[in-house]
């Protein structure tokens, strides 16, 4: 039987054990911190502030800043903290709520950006009933489903994980507590949390996504079937900015969570992570400003209106 140890503490190793990148790390991702908060709390205030930007699909994209900003902040401050520590280590019940958080907030997105793609299909495939269909009661319906949703998905699976056994090795090889690198050092309940990780990841990714692709094929479709180029071209341009933060954020999900948990898929998952918990929140609101006329209208209006007040 196995030797189990009782874990008050785990040992975070982060994304390198070389001395001197550890300061490099931490100016970098500090800056990436800083212009991640500023991007999507902007977002956020630009959206409730701007007449221009009251419609459903600005609406939702508010609250994909605010997630972004509690998923960016559950992970970077403590990896912060951990690269200029010596000891680099979180308790157990910090890690547990850490991955709480973490697997609701994951949750919480990909539903988000489902949600968004059937917003985007009804404005372009049904766009004489899309004021009164999408009202601002049944967007708030739509909006509050992935929370509560995302919150009691992450409840059972952090249970699950609460779940695992140690018996010694308390160093997890990551900058963050996620479920498999802490597979990977457990040795009791392993099976059952491996297995419930895999097919809930599977059935969640797969169900939003599959919403998101049949919204686009359908959209395609409308698209191709109007006769005005300008109205093609508009049409493209609304649903181009949330493609591209679906195939980033869904594409680096699915290799780090639809996998079993070796050595080799802990240490590249790492280097993925890297990407999803700091790359894409700091993107997000740059993709949707660049690509977007109204963003860019409103956000230069803003401007106008701030200096016309000094």
């Amino acid at each position: 039987m196995p030797n189990f140890t009782d874990v008050t503490e785990f040992i975070l190793l982060g994304l390198t054990s070389h001395q001197e990148l550890q300061v490099l790390f931490f100016v970098v991702f500090l800056v990436v911190y800083m212009i991640t908060l500023i991007g999507n709390i902007g977002m956020i205030i630009l959206v409730s502030i701007s007449p221009q930007l009251q419609s459903p699909m600005y609406f939702f994209l508010s609250h994909l800043s605010f997630v972004d900003v509690w998923f960016f902040s559950n992970v970077t401050p403590k990896m912060l903290e951990n690269i200029l520590s010596e000891t680099k280590t979180i308790s157990y019940v910090g890690c547990l709520v850490q991955c709480y958080f973490f697997i609701a907030l994951v949750h919480v997105e990909v539903y988000i950006l489902a949600v968004m793609a059937f917003d985007r299909y009804m404005a372009i495939c049904n766009p004489l009933p899309y004021g009164s269909k999408m009202s601002r009661t049944v967007c708030a319906r739509l909006i509050s489903v992935p929370y509560i949703y995302g919150f009691s998905v992450s409840l059972i699976c952090t249970l699950w994980t609460y779940g695992l056994y140690f018996c010694g090795n308390f160093k997890i090889n990551h900058f963050y507590c996620a479920d498999p690198p802490l597979i990977k050092i457990a040795c009791g309940g392993v099976h059952i949390k491996e297995y419930t990780m895999i097919v809930i990841a599977g059935i969640n990714f797969t169900y939003s996504l599959s919403v998101v692709l049949v919204s686009y094929t359908l959209i395609i479709a409308a698209v191709l079937c109007m006769r005005s180029a300008d109205g093609r071209r508009k049409a493209f341009s609304t649903c181009g900015s949330h493609l591209t933060a679906v195939t980033m954020f869904y594409g680096t999900l699915i290799f780090m969570y639809l996998r079993r948990p070796t050595q080799e898929s802990v240490e590249q998952g790492k280097m993925v992570a890297v990407f999803y918990t700091t790359v894409i929140p700091m993107l997000n609101p740059m993709i949707y400003s660049l690509r977007n006329k109204d963003v860019k209208e409103a956000v230069n209006k803003a401007i106008i209106k701030a200096n016309l007040r000094q």
